[in-house]
């Protein structure tokens, strides 16, 4: 199934709606965007999310991707997120939607 222009718009307006000091994870922004699979949000944050808040959307262990790491975990503690050995804790930093 095809990502329509709705699903991208959705998906922009939820990363959007996450506050400071918190976080999401693709499967979270899946799961409220009623898509089928986090990879289709992690397709649209790599080619639609340079004016979103794309340091709060993590991997499902808490991690960020490997090649912007140092970046957004400086960016997240700014916020006050709680990190720990390179982590977000999702119990004390996740967004519900």
């Amino acid at each position: 199934m095809a990502t329509s222009e709705a699903d991208i718009e959705r998906v922009r307006e939820l990363v959007a709606s996450i506050p400071p000091g918190r976080v999401a994870t693709y499967g979270d922004i899946a799961a409220a965007a009623g898509l089928s699979t986090p990879r289709t949000v992690g397709w649209i944050m790599r080619t639609d999310a340079a004016d979103l808040p794309w340091h709060r959307v993590l991997r499902a262990n808490g991690t960020p991707a490997p090649h912007l790491a140092d970046r957004q975990l400086r960016k997240l503690a700014e916020e006050g997120c709680p990190i720990t050995d390179g982590r977000v804790d999702l119990r004390g930093a996740r967004f519900h939607f």
